[in-house]
């Protein structure tokens, strides 16, 4: 069901479904994603229906278990609530995470920059790559790389 017809039929948007063909170019974003990040230690989702979704295309595609749902990560919330949480998980961790735009470029943004002013919008299926080092802090990270859905898609 795309989002229009969603939103006739139903007043929450948190509960809207990966529609089956966004499922299918996630799945081979998952593939993309593998050839250049082999390994996961820790893959975070929001609640909301669609990153769960997309959270377990992932954990399939990388073979892991059931993703750890992080408050920070829903909508609304701020980059310091997601530092806080990666803290917890040690600096020598590669965690993927899965949440929403505006919020996921407003992240990037805060722990290259140090500003939630977003530079970037990483697109439904979009990936980046942050080297956060031991300082998990505003501005302190490394964008390694930005990729887009069809160039992860590409990569499959």
């Amino acid at each position: 069901m795309d989002r229009d017809e969603w939103a006739r039929e139903h007043s929450d948007d948190k509960d809207r479904p990966l529609t089956d063909e966004g499922k299918k170019k996630m799945k081979e974003c998952a593939k993309g994603l593998r050839a250049l990040v082999p390994r996961l230690d820790v893959l975070a989702t929001s609640a909301l229906t669609r990153a769960l979704q997309t959270a377990a295309i992932l954990a399939k595609a990388y073979e892991k278990g059931e993703p750890v749902i992080v408050d920070a990560l829903s909508p609304g919330q701020h980059p310091p609530a997601l530092a806080a949480w990666l803290r917890t998980q040690g600096t020598q961790k590669t965690v993927a995470i899965v949440g929403h735009e505006p919020g996921l470029g407003a992240t990037v943004s805060w722990f290259t920059a140090g500003s939630e002013r977003s530079f970037l919008e990483l697109g439904k299926g979009g990936a980046c790559l942050l080297d956060l080092g031991d300082r998990i802090e505003a501005g302190e990270a490394m964008l390694l790389w930005v990729l887009r859905p069809s160039h992860l898609r590409a990569l499959s």
